[in-house]
């Protein structure tokens, strides 16, 4: 048994090996994803999906209980509509996809496939909102765009991808930071705590924001290969939408004035820092609260009288609570079993044979640890929902710990590109707003700003790492997905 786990463990690449290619291994044998026939496109399998509804559960009623609406915008957008924004335009126009022919016949007007949405619904708020009574006006909507992107990977970057975009108008500056930030912190909240992935909160600098966007707040996550992560955004947009589309609103005052809009969103790519953050060279983890399966019971010496009855006996009185499968498939070993659903990452394997049942135990598999223990049946209920917090609380101090190892501070340009030389991960650094400094980095060493964090560091030094003069602004730096 142990040569076939051994071999079955082989299909997976080592990260340390070459970590894009584990990653990748991750993906398709632990069946979230798989290719498409189409360029850049993945087919989200089942399992992959079910982590995704997980997702669109949680973050589907928050928004509804913070009084946002759902609603729906059509695909195509047509284009005429871009030049009211050309500037917005121009940050996706490499990637977008063009409809040109119904059938053989051209159309009169191209349509493009939405990249984002603000083209089509700005021109819509323009004609629903006129007085301050309708604000603030609070939407989302969940669908899928489309950017043609040259390089492409599962879940971190495909040609088509699953997403929600808020977006909402208000009547002034202050209640839209409100919105965005308001909006960070319920990311912030389900990718901490329900996804297990520590992250850093800031804004993002000038020349990293949203193409449009008079403020980008972020949520930056990094991956075990040191690389950053970003997994969501809420954009302040400003009047910028708002005087190009003429989107007005009758104040209070009796004047008429610009409304202000936010747009935000979280997208499939969560699944992909799922992966990258928790998994190991034997497979998957995923954390209990996300987790489409909490826990599978493996029946082992499935033929002794008793065995299946009493591992179906145990499902039933366990899935009322959890998460529960069982895997009664006697076509398969026991061992090929474990392996399979190590590879799964599911968080617990419950092992019943008859030596556990002559005990009134079962045995325990923690897939955070790989670690085996027993527990009685008789308080198992209670025993299992303080494991599986034990393995999510743990794995969040895991990944916390690894993103704090992996976090220093520098104190010139030079020791900057020298310490990626040898490390990957964040970087401390003062930089100074001159836009020159931060091109020159990205354009010499591809490493990028993440943010300017909210929990701002003391680095000891005030001035700029690239041209020396005096700041007070502390940025994460990195290289990024």
């Amino acid at each position: 048994m142990a040569e076939k786990k051994q071999e079955f463990v082989k299909e997976i690449t080592s990260m340390d090996e070459d970590f894009a290619q584990w990653y990748t291994d991750i993906v398709l044998k632990a069946e979230l994803a798989d290719y498409a026939p189409v360029k850049g496109a993945m087919i989200i399998r089942p399992y992959g999906y079910a982590i995704w509804e997980n997702i669109v559960e949680w973050e589907d009623r928050k928004f509804k209980e913070t009084g946002h609406k759902p609603a729906y915008f059509p695909l195509l957008i047509p284009e005429h509509l871009l030049q009211v924004e050309v500037d917005h335009f121009e940050g996706f126009a490499p990637e977008v996809l063009w409809v040109t022919h119904n059938g053989d016949n051209e159309l009169p007007e191209r349509l493009f496939v939405r990249p984002t949405s603000e083209t089509i619904i700005c021109p819509m708020f323009s004609k629903w909102i006129k007085s301050y009574r309708d604000l603030p006006f609070l939407m989302y909507q969940w669908n899928r765009v489309v950017r043609w992107e040259k390089s492409t990977r599962p879940f971190l970057r495909t040609s088509e991808f699953l997403w929600h975009e808020g977006h909402t108008v208000h009547a002034d500056e202050a209640d839209t930071d409100r919105e965005c930030l308001m909006i960070l912190e319920l990311y912030r909240e389900f990718v901490e705590e329900h996804m297990a992935i520590p992250l850093k909160l800031g804004v993002k600098t000038e020349q990293e924001k949203f193409a449009g966007a008079l403020r980008t707040y972020t949520i930056e996550a990094m991956m075990r290969d040191g690389k950053s992560l970003q997994a969501g955004t809420s954009h302040n947009l400003g009047q910028h939408f708002t005087k190009m589309f003429d989107i007005k609103f009758l104040d209070r005052d009796g004047k008429h004035k610009y409304a202000w809009t936010s747009s935000w969103a979280t997208t499939t790519r969560l699944i992909g820092a799922m992966v990258m953050v928790h998994s190991d060279n034997r497979g998957l983890v995923v954390p209990p609260r996300i987790a489409p399966i909490q826990v599978v019971i493996v029946p082992v010496a499935a033929n002794k009288a008793g065995v299946i009855e009493k591992a179906q006996e145990l499902n039933d009185r366990l899935k009322s609570q959890f998460k529960v499968e069982l895997d009664d498939d006697t076509s398969k070993t026991p061992g090929y079993k474990f392996n399979e659903w190590e590879m799964k990452g599911v968080p617990v394997r419950i092992e019943i044979g008859p030596k556990d049942i002559e005990k009134n135990q079962v045995t325990i598999f923690r897939r955070d640890t790989c670690e085996k223990s027993t527990l009685s049946m008789d308080n198992l209920e209670n025993d299992l929902k303080d494991l599986l917090e034990n393995i999510q609380s743990s794995l969040f101090e895991r990944a916390s710990q690894f993103r704090d190892e992996k976090t220093w501070t520098v104190n010139s340009y030079d020791e900057l590109k020298e310490s990626f030389e040898d490390k990957a991960g964040y970087a401390y650094a003062m930089l100074c707003d001159d836009p020159a400094g931060e091109e020159k980095i990205k354009d010499e060493t591809g490493i990028s700003t993440r943010c300017m964090p909210f929990d701002k560091v003391d680095l000891g030094y005030n001035k700029c790492i690239v041209c020396g003069k005096e700041t007070d602004r502390m940025l994460i730096m990195g290289k990024s997905y």
